[in-house]
């Protein structure tokens, strides 16, 4: 992360903690995957990338930098995986108690633990939606609960977990999945309400988790371990869309990058995708008009409320 002072090189003054209303924490760990390495080279990738992108969004006719975007010092450990996710949760739980909209950047997916289990703790009812090849619902693998293959073993236990795009797995997570709440890649492909359906399975509170192998390696072939049959750009594009303006999205993380010399385009692709989950979530008058928005404001303020009672 030398180099690199604020997000996407925005003005400082909006970059400040004090006044920012998102945060970006980088998390450069790559501690247990087990094939592709590099994902504690993709933070850097990243914001190098957001730097050469343009920041005016043509779809949501908005500039969401200027709410402000604080860059947070990044997580760095090389200690194990337990201290890592131990860390993950106390920044993002610090964040979440300055009531900023918190976002991270990994590194590989272990990193979600930490951050769904501050969200968990302050958000009754939360939904994790996770958008990704892999199930990632091992208890334990290779010695380890915090290992990438459990990203989502913990979440699925104390969340609403909706896992959508996946199309790899070991028979074992079959016990843990619960395949109501699943879409499986192949099945999506013949389904053309599959997005409805999703967002039927979700609370009202959701925190996405998106683990860029979710995309086909035709668009996106930089990560760990990429599977044929992905996610394209505006499919994804439009499922997100629709679950930021049906949805109160408090948080999200963008996982696995892992950036390979001569290959600009993975890098620019999971930048352009932060900054498009920014605008949908952020754009004014973007918002569906047949959502909920006062049962969800509602129901957020009260979550809010019920987190601060409970750190008192």
């Amino acid at each position: 992360m030398k180099n690199i002072t604020t997000y996407a090189g925005i003005p400082s003054n909006l970059a400040s903690i004090e006044t920012a209303k998102i945060v970006v924490i980088p998390v450069p760990y790559d501690g247990t995957s087990t094939w592709g390495k590099g994902a504690d080279k993709g933070p850097k990738a990243f914001f190098e990338a957001s730097e050469n992108m343009e920041l005016y969004d043509i779809e949501t006719d908005s500039e969401v930098f200027q709410n402000g975007i604080h860059l947070a010092p990044a997580i760095t450990t090389d200690d194990t995986p337990e201290q890592m996710v131990s860390g993950v949760h106390e920044t993002v739980k610090n964040y979440l108690k300055k009531n900023k909209f918190v976002t991270l950047i990994g590194g590989e997916h272990s990193i979600s633990i930490g951050a769904i289990r501050a969200f968990t703790e302050r958000y009754d009812h939360l939904t994790v939606l996770q958008l990704d090849a892999h199930a990632d619902l091992r208890m334990v693998y290779q010695g380890s609960a915090y290992n990438h293959a459990c990203a989502m073993y913990e979440a699925s236990q104390h969340t609403n977990l909706v896992q959508v795009g996946i199309r790899s797995m070991d028979a074992s997570e079959k016990s843990v999945m619960n395949t109501d709440n699943v879409f499986f890649a192949h099945e999506m492909a013949e389904d053309d309400y599959w997005m409805d359906k999703a967002i039927d399975m979700l609370t009202d509170t959701v925190y996405i988790t998106f683990d860029l192998d979710a995309f086909d390696p035709s668009i996106l072939p930089a990560t760990g371990t990429p599977e044929p049959g992905g996610m394209l750009w505006y499919e994804t594009l439009t499922f997100l869309k629709k679950v930021f303006q049906q949805k109160e999205v408090v948080g999200f993380d963008i996982v696995e990058l892992c950036p390979r010399q001569n290959d600009s385009s993975s890098s620019f692709t999971a930048a352009k995708l932060y900054y498009k989950m920014l605008s949908y979530k952020f754009a004014q008058d973007f918002k569906n008009e047949d959502a909920p928005t006062t049962q969800i404001k509602v129901a957020s303020m009260i979550n809010r409320l019920k987190y601060h009672q409970d750190e008192d």
